[in-house]
């Protein structure tokens, strides 16, 4: 909702004010994997939906009618084993998982850039790295799908307008 008076800029109630104007629909394709962990791509590709409908003024649309499209792709999945038991079973691991992300408008503008580096047209890189103690009952699985959901977040977050 946008709300002017005379010789005021317009102002914008909600968190609509937050993003780009001019985008009301964002695709999301397929999330490109190039990890073995096959079911990653399809968890992120559900965490990105569900933030960008929940936290965001946009619509997620087919690629025919979309106003912008963001791409994402899991480039690692990794695991460091921190500590083992004396029969050299896995007592403490690291894992995690990098995904770069690029969202691009109708005309090839990107519209989501890095503040270090707002030139770079490549996209964005976001990690994400919890600890696991499998001896507690935590797996892989879980571990990093909490790493897929607070990527998916950060990239939402990062879609939004610069002061």
């Amino acid at each position: 909702m946008t709300v002017g008076s005379a010789g005021c800029a317009p102002y914008q109630f909600g968190n609509a004010g937050l993003f780009p104007s001019g985008i009301r629909t964002v695709h999301v394709p397929s999330v490109r994997n190039e990890t073995f962990r096959h079911e990653l791509g399809p968890q992120l590709h559900e965490a990105l939906v569900r933030e960008i409908e929940m936290r965001t003024p946009y619509k997620v649309t087919d690629s025919s009618v979309a106003d912008s499209t963001l791409v994402c792709t899991i480039q690692s999945e990794i695991k460091h084993v921190l500590t083992e038991t004396d029969s050299d079973d896995p007592r403490a691991l690291d894992a995690a998982v990098v995904v770069n992300a690029n969202w691009i408008g109708r005309g090839g503008v990107a519209l989501m850039q890095d503040s270090v580096i707002p030139e770079k047209l490549s996209g964005i890189t976001f990690s994400s790295d919890s600890r696991m103690v499998p001896e507690a009952g935590q797996s892989i699985d879980t571990t990093n799908l909490e790493n897929v959901e607070f990527i998916a977040s950060r990239i939402v977050s990062q879609m939004e307008s610069r002061w």
